[in-house]
Protein backbone atom coordinates (compact mmCIF):
# COMPACT_ATOMS: atom_id res chain seq x y z
CA UNK A 1 0.00 0.00 0.00
CA UNK A 2 1.44 3.39 -0.99
CA UNK A 3 0.63 6.77 0.46
CA UNK A 4 0.98 9.86 -1.73
CA UNK A 5 2.01 12.97 0.21
CA UNK A 6 2.43 16.66 -0.55
CA UNK A 7 6.11 16.75 -1.54
CA UNK A 8 8.70 19.25 -0.35
CA UNK A 9 9.83 21.06 -3.49
CA UNK A 10 12.57 23.28 -2.12
CA UNK A 11 13.99 24.29 1.25
CA UNK A 12 11.63 27.22 1.73
CA UNK A 13 8.44 25.30 0.91
CA UNK A 14 6.10 24.72 3.85
CA UNK A 15 2.79 24.03 2.08
CA UNK A 16 1.33 23.56 -1.39
CA UNK A 17 -2.00 23.93 -3.16
CA UNK A 18 -3.59 20.89 -4.78
CA UNK A 19 -4.87 22.50 -7.96
CA UNK A 20 -6.39 19.56 -9.81
CA UNK A 21 -6.77 15.80 -9.65
CA UNK A 22 -5.58 14.20 -12.90
CA UNK A 23 -6.86 10.76 -11.84
CA UNK A 24 -10.07 9.82 -10.03
CA UNK A 25 -10.54 7.36 -7.18
CA UNK A 26 -10.93 3.90 -8.67
CA UNK A 27 -8.72 4.52 -11.72
CA UNK A 28 -5.79 2.25 -12.38
CA UNK A 29 -2.39 3.96 -12.43
CA UNK A 30 1.09 2.90 -13.46
CA UNK A 31 4.22 3.83 -11.54
CA UNK A 32 5.23 7.35 -12.57
CA UNK A 33 1.78 8.33 -13.88
CA UNK A 34 0.86 11.94 -13.01
CA UNK A 35 -2.11 11.83 -10.62
CA UNK A 36 -2.42 15.44 -9.42
CA UNK A 37 -1.28 18.96 -10.20
CA UNK A 38 0.08 21.09 -7.35
CA UNK A 39 1.25 24.68 -7.01
CA UNK A 40 4.11 25.84 -4.80
CA UNK A 41 5.47 29.33 -4.17
CA UNK A 42 7.74 28.88 -7.18
CA UNK A 43 6.16 26.60 -9.75
CA UNK A 44 3.24 24.42 -10.81
CA UNK A 45 4.05 20.74 -11.25
CA UNK A 46 2.61 17.23 -11.15
CA UNK A 47 2.67 14.55 -8.43
CA UNK A 48 3.48 11.09 -9.79
CA UNK A 49 2.24 7.71 -8.57
CA UNK A 50 4.98 6.06 -6.47
CA UNK A 51 3.85 2.56 -7.54
CA UNK A 52 1.37 0.79 -9.80
CA UNK A 53 -2.13 -0.06 -8.60
CA UNK A 54 -5.47 1.67 -8.15
CA UNK A 55 -6.08 5.13 -6.75
CA UNK A 56 -8.04 3.97 -3.72
CA UNK A 57 -8.70 7.35 -2.08
CA UNK A 58 -8.24 11.06 -2.73
CA UNK A 59 -7.92 12.69 0.68
CA UNK A 60 -7.70 16.38 -0.28
CA UNK A 61 -10.15 18.54 -2.20
CA UNK A 62 -9.06 20.54 -5.25
CA UNK A 63 -7.99 24.02 -4.19
CA UNK A 64 -6.98 22.94 -0.67
CA UNK A 65 -3.72 24.25 0.81
CA UNK A 66 -1.95 21.51 2.75
CA UNK A 67 1.38 21.31 4.63
CA UNK A 68 4.23 19.31 3.14
CA UNK A 69 4.16 15.67 4.20
CA UNK A 70 0.36 15.59 4.41
CA UNK A 71 -1.23 12.49 2.87
CA UNK A 72 -3.28 13.46 -0.19
CA UNK A 73 -4.09 10.04 -1.68
CA UNK A 74 -3.57 6.29 -1.34
CA UNK A 75 -2.73 3.65 -3.95
CA UNK A 76 -3.51 -0.02 -3.44
CA UNK A 77 -5.39 -3.03 -4.74
CA UNK A 78 -8.65 -2.73 -6.66
CA UNK A 79 -10.52 -4.36 -3.77
CA UNK A 80 -9.49 -1.47 -1.49
CA UNK A 81 -10.99 1.30 -3.66
CA UNK A 82 -13.26 3.45 -1.54
CA UNK A 83 -12.36 1.74 1.74
CA UNK A 84 -11.81 4.11 4.69
CA UNK A 85 -8.36 5.61 4.40
CA UNK A 86 -7.40 4.68 7.95
CA UNK A 87 -7.93 0.98 7.19
CA UNK A 88 -6.20 0.85 3.82
CA UNK A 89 -2.78 2.06 4.75
CA UNK A 90 -2.05 0.37 8.07
CA UNK A 91 0.24 2.03 10.57
CA UNK A 92 2.22 3.84 7.88
CA UNK A 93 -0.92 5.49 6.58
CA UNK A 94 -2.12 6.53 10.01
CA UNK A 95 1.23 8.09 10.81
CA UNK A 96 1.17 10.23 7.67
CA UNK A 97 -2.45 11.33 8.00
CA UNK A 98 -1.59 12.58 11.48
CA UNK A 99 0.41 15.38 9.82
CA UNK A 100 -2.85 17.23 9.13
CA UNK A 101 -4.08 16.50 12.64
CA UNK A 102 -0.84 17.86 14.10
CA UNK A 103 -1.37 21.10 12.15
CA UNK A 104 -4.81 21.42 13.71
CA UNK A 105 -3.42 20.66 17.16
CA UNK A 106 -0.83 23.39 16.73
CA UNK A 107 -3.59 25.84 15.81
CA UNK A 108 -5.59 24.74 18.85
CA UNK A 109 -2.65 25.00 21.22
CA UNK A 110 -1.90 28.51 19.98
CA UNK A 111 -5.33 29.71 21.06
CA UNK A 112 -5.68 30.71 24.72
CA UNK A 113 -8.66 28.88 26.16
CA UNK A 114 -11.27 31.60 26.76
CA UNK A 115 -14.39 31.43 28.86
CA UNK A 116 -17.60 33.00 27.57
CA UNK A 117 -18.39 36.21 29.31
CA UNK A 118 -22.20 35.81 29.22
CA UNK A 119 -23.42 35.44 32.83
CA UNK A 120 -25.32 32.36 33.93
CA UNK A 121 -29.15 32.78 34.05
CA UNK A 122 -30.38 33.60 37.55
CA UNK A 123 -33.72 33.59 39.34
CA UNK A 124 -35.90 36.71 39.24
CA UNK A 125 -35.51 37.15 43.03
CA UNK A 126 -31.73 36.89 42.86
CA UNK A 127 -30.05 40.33 43.02
CA UNK A 128 -27.99 41.32 40.02
CA UNK A 129 -24.24 41.70 40.64
CA UNK A 130 -22.81 45.21 40.81
CA UNK A 131 -21.44 46.64 37.59
CA UNK A 132 -17.69 46.51 37.20
CA UNK A 133 -15.98 49.85 37.68
CA UNK A 134 -15.27 51.79 34.49
CA UNK A 135 -11.87 51.00 33.02
CA UNK A 136 -11.51 47.73 34.89
CA UNK A 137 -10.44 44.57 33.06
CA UNK A 138 -13.91 43.11 33.46
CA UNK A 139 -15.64 46.11 31.91
CA UNK A 140 -13.14 46.16 29.05
CA UNK A 141 -14.04 42.62 28.10
CA UNK A 142 -10.74 40.99 29.06
CA UNK A 143 -11.02 37.22 28.61
CA UNK A 144 -10.97 35.21 31.80
CA UNK A 145 -8.47 32.37 31.77
CA UNK A 146 -9.66 29.06 33.16
CA UNK A 147 -8.35 28.31 36.64
CA UNK A 148 -6.33 25.25 37.59
CA UNK A 149 -8.07 22.18 39.05
CA UNK A 150 -7.03 23.23 42.55
CA UNK A 151 -8.45 26.73 42.14
CA UNK A 152 -11.66 25.32 40.67
CA UNK A 153 -12.44 23.56 43.94
CA UNK A 154 -12.33 26.83 45.87
CA UNK A 155 -15.40 29.09 46.10
CA UNK A 156 -15.50 31.84 43.49
CA UNK A 157 -15.18 35.43 44.67
CA UNK A 158 -16.67 38.43 42.96
CA UNK A 159 -14.58 41.25 41.61
CA UNK A 160 -11.83 41.95 39.11
CA UNK A 161 -9.46 39.08 38.37
CA UNK A 162 -11.73 36.40 39.79
CA UNK A 163 -11.42 32.91 38.36
CA UNK A 164 -14.26 30.70 37.25
CA UNK A 165 -14.62 26.95 37.19
CA UNK A 166 -14.00 25.26 33.85
CA UNK A 167 -17.22 23.32 34.30
CA UNK A 168 -19.20 26.57 34.35
CA UNK A 169 -18.31 27.41 30.74
CA UNK A 170 -17.98 25.54 27.46
CA UNK A 171 -14.95 26.43 25.29
CA UNK A 172 -15.70 27.53 21.73
CA UNK A 173 -15.72 24.75 19.16
CA UNK A 174 -12.47 24.51 17.20
CA UNK A 175 -12.81 25.37 13.51
CA UNK A 176 -10.90 23.10 11.13
CA UNK A 177 -9.70 25.12 8.14
CA UNK A 178 -6.54 25.59 6.13
CA UNK A 179 -4.34 28.67 6.75
CA UNK A 180 -5.40 30.11 3.38
CA UNK A 181 -9.10 29.76 4.24
CA UNK A 182 -8.59 31.43 7.63
CA UNK A 183 -6.76 34.33 6.01
CA UNK A 184 -9.43 34.81 3.33
CA UNK A 185 -12.17 34.59 5.97
CA UNK A 186 -10.49 37.31 8.01
CA UNK A 187 -10.04 39.57 4.96
CA UNK A 188 -13.67 39.17 3.88
CA UNK A 189 -15.20 39.05 7.38
CA UNK A 190 -16.60 35.55 6.86
CA UNK A 191 -17.80 33.75 9.99
CA UNK A 192 -16.34 30.26 9.48
CA UNK A 193 -18.48 28.84 12.29
CA UNK A 194 -21.44 29.19 9.90
CA UNK A 195 -19.69 27.46 6.98
CA UNK A 196 -20.03 23.72 6.38
CA UNK A 197 -16.70 22.13 5.49
CA UNK A 198 -16.51 19.58 2.68
CA UNK A 199 -12.88 18.60 3.17
CA UNK A 200 -11.52 15.56 5.01
CA UNK A 201 -12.98 15.35 8.51
CA UNK A 202 -15.23 18.36 7.87
CA UNK A 203 -12.26 20.68 7.22
CA UNK A 204 -13.28 23.94 5.50
CA UNK A 205 -11.47 24.23 2.15
CA UNK A 206 -11.18 27.12 -0.28
CA UNK A 207 -14.05 25.90 -2.47
CA UNK A 208 -16.41 26.18 0.51
CA UNK A 209 -15.95 29.96 0.73
CA UNK A 210 -15.29 30.88 -2.91
CA UNK A 211 -18.82 32.25 -3.43
CA UNK A 212 -18.47 34.46 -0.35
CA UNK A 213 -15.05 35.75 -1.45
CA UNK A 214 -16.21 36.61 -4.98
CA UNK A 215 -19.47 38.13 -3.78
CA UNK A 216 -21.67 35.57 -5.55
CA UNK A 217 -23.30 34.94 -2.17
CA UNK A 218 -23.52 37.19 0.91
CA UNK A 219 -20.87 36.19 3.42
CA UNK A 220 -22.15 34.90 6.79
CA UNK A 221 -21.32 37.46 9.46
CA UNK A 222 -20.76 36.87 13.15
CA UNK A 223 -23.64 38.02 15.36
CA UNK A 224 -23.06 41.19 17.38
CA UNK A 225 -22.00 40.46 20.99
CA UNK A 226 -24.70 40.79 23.65
CA UNK A 227 -22.84 43.64 25.33
CA UNK A 228 -23.13 45.65 22.09
CA UNK A 229 -26.90 45.29 21.82
CA UNK A 230 -28.78 48.62 21.94
CA UNK A 231 -29.93 49.54 25.44
CA UNK A 232 -33.49 50.79 26.14
CA UNK A 233 -33.77 54.55 26.44
CA UNK A 234 -33.89 55.93 29.98
CA UNK A 235 -37.22 57.57 31.00
CA UNK A 236 -37.32 61.32 30.43
CA UNK A 237 -37.78 63.69 33.40
CA UNK A 238 -41.25 64.75 32.19
CA UNK A 239 -42.60 61.23 32.37
CA UNK A 240 -41.48 60.98 35.97
CA UNK A 241 -43.75 63.97 36.79
CA UNK A 242 -46.76 62.30 35.26
CA UNK A 243 -46.69 64.37 32.07
CA UNK A 244 -46.77 62.84 28.63
CA UNK A 245 -43.26 62.00 27.48
CA UNK A 246 -41.83 64.06 24.64
CA UNK A 247 -40.96 62.04 21.54
CA UNK A 248 -37.25 61.78 20.89
CA UNK A 249 -36.10 63.53 17.72
CA UNK A 250 -35.71 61.18 14.78
CA UNK A 251 -32.13 61.21 13.47
CA UNK A 252 -31.70 62.36 9.89
CA UNK A 253 -31.21 59.61 7.36
CA UNK A 254 -27.65 59.02 6.27
CA UNK A 255 -26.90 60.65 2.91
CA UNK A 256 -27.03 58.28 -0.02
CA UNK A 257 -23.64 57.36 -1.47
CA UNK A 258 -22.52 59.53 -4.32
CA UNK A 259 -23.29 58.20 -7.77
CA UNK A 260 -19.67 58.84 -8.69
CA UNK A 261 -18.30 56.47 -6.02
CA UNK A 262 -16.08 53.97 -7.81
CA UNK A 263 -16.65 50.25 -7.26
CA UNK A 264 -13.72 48.17 -6.09
CA UNK A 265 -14.80 45.36 -8.38
CA UNK A 266 -14.37 41.67 -7.69
CA UNK A 267 -11.36 40.61 -5.68
CA UNK A 268 -9.08 38.23 -7.58
CA UNK A 269 -7.14 35.57 -5.72
CA UNK A 270 -3.43 35.86 -6.44
CA UNK A 271 -1.59 32.73 -7.51
CA UNK A 272 0.99 31.58 -4.99
CA UNK A 273 3.80 32.27 -7.47
CA UNK A 274 2.63 35.84 -8.10
CA UNK A 275 2.13 36.44 -4.37
CA UNK A 276 5.66 35.21 -3.62
CA UNK A 277 7.12 37.27 -6.47
CA UNK A 278 5.33 40.37 -5.21
CA UNK A 279 6.62 39.85 -1.69
CA UNK A 280 10.22 39.38 -2.85
CA UNK A 281 10.13 42.37 -5.19
CA UNK A 282 8.59 44.61 -2.50
CA UNK A 283 11.35 43.62 -0.09
CA UNK A 284 13.93 44.23 -2.84
CA UNK A 285 12.77 47.78 -3.60
CA UNK A 286 12.45 48.65 0.08
CA UNK A 287 15.82 47.30 1.20
CA UNK A 288 18.13 47.58 -1.83
CA UNK A 289 19.43 51.00 -2.99
CA UNK A 290 18.78 50.57 -6.72
CA UNK A 291 20.35 52.71 -9.42
CA UNK A 292 20.18 52.28 -13.18
CA UNK A 293 22.59 52.66 -16.09
CA UNK A 294 21.53 52.37 -19.76
CA UNK A 295 23.46 52.04 -23.00
CA UNK A 296 22.64 51.51 -26.70
CA UNK A 297 23.95 48.46 -28.53
CA UNK A 298 24.22 48.37 -32.32
CA UNK A 299 22.81 44.91 -33.05
CA UNK A 300 23.21 45.04 -36.84
CA UNK A 301 26.15 42.61 -36.91
CA UNK A 302 24.61 40.40 -34.21
CA UNK A 303 21.32 40.02 -36.12
CA UNK A 304 23.18 39.08 -39.30
CA UNK A 305 25.33 36.61 -37.33
CA UNK A 306 22.20 35.04 -35.81
CA UNK A 307 20.60 34.64 -39.25
CA UNK A 308 23.69 32.79 -40.52
CA UNK A 309 23.71 30.44 -37.52
CA UNK A 310 20.00 29.66 -37.80
CA UNK A 311 20.32 28.99 -41.52
CA UNK A 312 23.00 26.39 -40.81
CA UNK A 313 20.91 24.85 -38.00
CA UNK A 314 17.70 24.68 -40.07
CA UNK A 315 18.15 21.01 -41.11
CA UNK A 316 18.41 19.97 -37.44
CA UNK A 317 15.54 22.15 -36.23
CA UNK A 318 17.82 24.12 -33.92
CA UNK A 319 17.57 27.86 -33.45
CA UNK A 320 19.49 30.56 -31.59
CA UNK A 321 17.47 33.46 -30.18
CA UNK A 322 18.54 37.03 -29.55
CA UNK A 323 18.30 36.24 -25.84
CA UNK A 324 20.76 33.37 -26.25
CA UNK A 325 23.30 35.83 -27.69
CA UNK A 326 22.71 38.14 -24.71
CA UNK A 327 23.11 35.31 -22.18
CA UNK A 328 26.44 34.36 -23.69
CA UNK A 329 27.61 37.99 -23.89
CA UNK A 330 26.61 38.69 -20.27
CA UNK A 331 28.36 35.53 -19.06
CA UNK A 332 31.62 36.47 -20.80
CA UNK A 333 31.33 40.05 -19.50
CA UNK A 334 30.96 38.69 -15.96
CA UNK A 335 34.27 36.87 -16.41
CA UNK A 336 35.88 40.26 -17.11
CA UNK A 337 33.95 42.01 -14.33
CA UNK A 338 33.55 39.53 -11.44
CA UNK A 339 32.42 42.31 -9.08
CA UNK A 340 29.04 42.25 -10.86
CA UNK A 341 28.74 38.50 -10.25
CA UNK A 342 28.20 38.97 -6.52
CA UNK A 343 25.47 38.88 -3.89
CA UNK A 344 24.89 41.18 -0.94
CA UNK A 345 23.27 39.44 2.00
CA UNK A 346 22.94 40.35 5.69
CA UNK A 347 25.54 43.08 5.39
CA UNK A 348 28.13 40.86 3.68
CA UNK A 349 29.26 40.72 0.04
CA UNK A 350 29.79 37.29 -1.52
CA UNK A 351 31.83 36.66 -4.67
CA UNK A 352 30.44 33.74 -6.69
CA UNK A 353 32.77 31.06 -8.04
CA UNK A 354 30.48 30.15 -10.94
CA UNK A 355 28.50 32.20 -13.47
CA UNK A 356 24.92 30.96 -13.43
CA UNK A 357 22.54 33.13 -15.45
CA UNK A 358 18.87 33.29 -14.41
CA UNK A 359 16.36 33.96 -17.20
CA UNK A 360 13.04 35.58 -16.24
CA UNK A 361 10.14 33.63 -17.81
CA UNK A 362 6.52 34.80 -17.76
CA UNK A 363 3.84 32.22 -16.94
CA UNK A 364 0.09 32.44 -16.38
CA UNK A 365 0.56 32.57 -12.61
CA UNK A 366 3.53 34.96 -12.51
CA UNK A 367 7.28 34.99 -13.10
CA UNK A 368 9.96 32.39 -12.51
CA UNK A 369 13.68 32.58 -13.24
CA UNK A 370 15.40 29.23 -13.89
CA UNK A 371 19.11 29.45 -14.60
CA UNK A 372 21.77 28.27 -17.03
CA UNK A 373 24.58 26.89 -14.89
CA UNK A 374 28.15 27.74 -15.94
CA UNK A 375 26.92 29.84 -18.87
CA UNK A 376 30.42 31.19 -19.57
CA UNK A 377 31.62 27.62 -20.24
CA UNK A 378 28.82 26.68 -22.63
CA UNK A 379 28.59 27.17 -26.39
CA UNK A 380 25.86 29.21 -28.04
CA UNK A 381 24.21 26.01 -29.27
CA UNK A 382 24.22 24.51 -25.79
CA UNK A 383 22.76 27.68 -24.27
CA UNK A 384 20.04 27.70 -26.94
CA UNK A 385 19.04 24.10 -26.17
CA UNK A 386 19.01 24.67 -22.41
CA UNK A 387 16.98 27.89 -22.52
CA UNK A 388 14.44 26.34 -24.90
CA UNK A 389 13.99 23.37 -22.55
CA UNK A 390 13.69 25.61 -19.48
CA UNK A 391 11.08 27.79 -21.16
CA UNK A 392 8.99 24.79 -22.24
CA UNK A 393 9.07 23.15 -18.82
CA UNK A 394 8.31 26.45 -17.05
CA UNK A 395 5.12 26.90 -19.06
CA UNK A 396 4.12 23.24 -18.75
CA UNK A 397 4.84 23.01 -15.02
CA UNK A 398 7.82 20.67 -15.29
CA UNK A 399 10.58 22.65 -13.59
CA UNK A 400 12.44 21.07 -10.68
CA UNK A 401 13.76 22.97 -7.64
CA UNK A 402 17.32 22.56 -8.87
CA UNK A 403 16.34 24.46 -12.04
CA UNK A 404 15.42 27.69 -10.25
CA UNK A 405 16.86 27.60 -6.71
CA UNK A 406 20.15 29.29 -7.45
CA UNK A 407 21.73 31.64 -9.99
CA UNK A 408 24.18 34.51 -9.63
CA UNK A 409 22.94 37.07 -12.20
CA UNK A 410 19.55 37.64 -13.85
CA UNK A 411 18.46 38.74 -17.34
CA UNK A 412 14.93 40.02 -18.00
CA UNK A 413 14.05 40.47 -21.67
CA UNK A 414 10.90 42.22 -22.91
CA UNK A 415 12.20 42.80 -26.42
CA UNK A 416 9.77 40.29 -27.92
CA UNK A 417 6.92 42.53 -26.70
CA UNK A 418 8.15 45.57 -28.64
CA UNK A 419 9.31 47.37 -25.49
CA UNK A 420 11.88 50.11 -26.11
CA UNK A 421 13.36 50.24 -22.63
CA UNK A 422 12.55 49.35 -19.02
CA UNK A 423 14.20 48.91 -15.64
CA UNK A 424 13.96 45.69 -13.67
CA UNK A 425 13.88 45.06 -9.92
CA UNK A 426 16.90 43.22 -8.55
CA UNK A 427 16.41 39.56 -7.70
CA UNK A 428 17.81 39.43 -4.13
CA UNK A 429 20.40 38.68 -2.92
CA UNK A 430 22.02 39.20 -6.34
CA UNK A 431 23.80 42.51 -6.90
CA UNK A 432 22.38 43.31 -10.35
CA UNK A 433 19.85 42.47 -13.06
CA UNK A 434 20.08 43.24 -16.81
CA UNK A 435 16.91 44.37 -18.63
CA UNK A 436 16.66 44.11 -22.42
CA UNK A 437 14.55 46.16 -24.82
CA UNK A 438 13.60 45.35 -28.41
CA UNK A 439 15.89 45.58 -31.44
CA UNK A 440 14.66 48.54 -33.51
CA UNK A 441 15.64 50.07 -36.83
CA UNK A 442 16.81 53.61 -36.16
CA UNK A 443 19.20 56.10 -37.79
CA UNK A 444 22.80 55.61 -36.68
CA UNK A 445 26.04 57.35 -37.53
CA UNK A 446 28.83 55.18 -38.95
CA UNK A 447 32.09 56.67 -40.16
CA UNK A 448 30.54 60.11 -40.23
CA UNK A 449 27.53 59.07 -42.28
CA UNK A 450 23.92 58.43 -41.29
CA UNK A 451 22.68 54.89 -41.93
CA UNK A 452 19.87 52.61 -40.82
CA UNK A 453 20.96 50.47 -37.93
CA UNK A 454 19.39 47.93 -35.58
CA UNK A 455 19.73 49.27 -32.05
CA UNK A 456 18.85 47.72 -28.70
CA UNK A 457 18.80 49.43 -25.31
CA UNK A 458 20.08 47.52 -22.30
CA UNK A 459 19.83 48.69 -18.67
CA UNK A 460 21.58 47.37 -15.61
CA UNK A 461 19.82 47.77 -12.25
CA UNK A 462 22.54 47.63 -9.60
CA UNK A 463 22.77 47.45 -5.82
CA UNK A 464 24.76 50.51 -4.72
CA UNK A 465 25.95 48.67 -1.62
CA UNK A 466 27.85 46.23 -3.84
CA UNK A 467 28.63 48.19 -7.03
CA UNK A 468 29.52 51.73 -8.00
CA UNK A 469 28.80 53.46 -11.30
CA UNK A 470 32.22 52.84 -12.85
CA UNK A 471 31.95 49.08 -12.32
CA UNK A 472 28.49 48.99 -13.88
CA UNK A 473 29.60 51.10 -16.84
CA UNK A 474 32.57 48.80 -17.43
CA UNK A 475 30.34 45.71 -17.42
CA UNK A 476 27.84 47.26 -19.86
CA UNK A 477 30.71 48.31 -22.11
CA UNK A 478 31.91 44.70 -22.31
CA UNK A 479 28.39 43.39 -23.10
CA UNK A 480 28.07 46.05 -25.82
CA UNK A 481 31.46 45.20 -27.34
CA UNK A 482 30.72 41.46 -27.44
CA UNK A 483 27.32 41.91 -29.10
CA UNK A 484 28.69 44.38 -31.66
CA UNK A 485 31.46 41.87 -32.50
CA UNK A 486 29.42 38.64 -32.34
CA UNK A 487 32.15 36.34 -33.66
CA UNK A 488 33.67 36.66 -30.18
CA UNK A 489 30.62 34.82 -28.84
CA UNK A 490 31.34 31.83 -31.05
CA UNK A 491 35.03 31.44 -30.28
CA UNK A 492 34.86 32.00 -26.51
Amino acid sequence: MATVIMPKMGDAMEEGTLLKWLKSAGEEVAEGDPIAEIETDKVTLEIEAPEAGFLTNTLVEEGAVVPIGTAVATIGAESEVGAPAETTGGEEKAAEVDVADVADQVDEAAVVEEVERTPEPRDADEPAPADAPAGSPASAGTPVIAASAEADSAPSTAGVGSRVQVADRQPAERIRASPLVKRLAEEHEIDLSQVTGTGPGGRIVKNDINDFVTGAKPAPKAAAPADQAPRPAAPSPSSANGQAPTAAPVPAAAPAPSATTASKGTKVDLARIRRTTGKRMSESKQSIPHYYVTTNVDMTAAMAFRSEINASLAPTGGKVSVNDLIVKAAALALVEHPAVNTSFENGDLYQHDTIDINIAIAMDGGLIAPFVAGADQKSLGSIARITKDLGRRAREGGLRPEDYEGGTFTISNLGMFDVDEFIAVINPPQAAILSIGSVQEVPVVRDGEVAIGQVMKITLSADHRALDGAQVAGFLGSVKSLLENPMLLAIS
